[in-house]
């Protein structure tokens, strides 16, 4: 196959917002974890697929396997559906109080 180009676990893309590594962020569509500190419009590694421990909604509560939202605009990760981007599944349960999540990314866009 000579147009493959990458398996895509990893992409660069330009960092929307200022970004520490390890934390989520959403360009566009597609949502990826950092994988250095970065600036706005600074291009840098991105996790699109994996297991990571994300910054969560205080209030969030969801089962194992549960769908994980990324509300952009809190830069977390919530199980709320609404007006948010589905970036993959809870894989531990998640009670309310809890700061961080463990999520498995999708890898892609919905």
């Amino acid at each position: 196959m000579n147009n493959f180009l990458q398996k895509g676990y990893s992409v660069d893309l330009p960092a929307p917002y200022a970004v520490k590594s390890g934390e989520g962020m959403l360009v566009g569509a597609l949502f990826a974890v950092a994988s250095k500190d970065a600036l706005v419009d600074e291009v840098i590694a991105g996790a699109t697929k994996g297991v990571f421990a994300l910054k969560a909604l205080n209030t969030a509560a969801a089962t194992f396997g549960e769908k994980a939202y990324w509300d952009n605009t809190a830069r977390q990760v919530t199980d709320v559906a609404t007006d948010n981007t589905l970036i993959g599944c809870f894989i531990e349960p998640k009670t309310s109080g809890q700061l961080v999540a463990a999520i498995r990314l999708n890898g892609v866009v919905t």
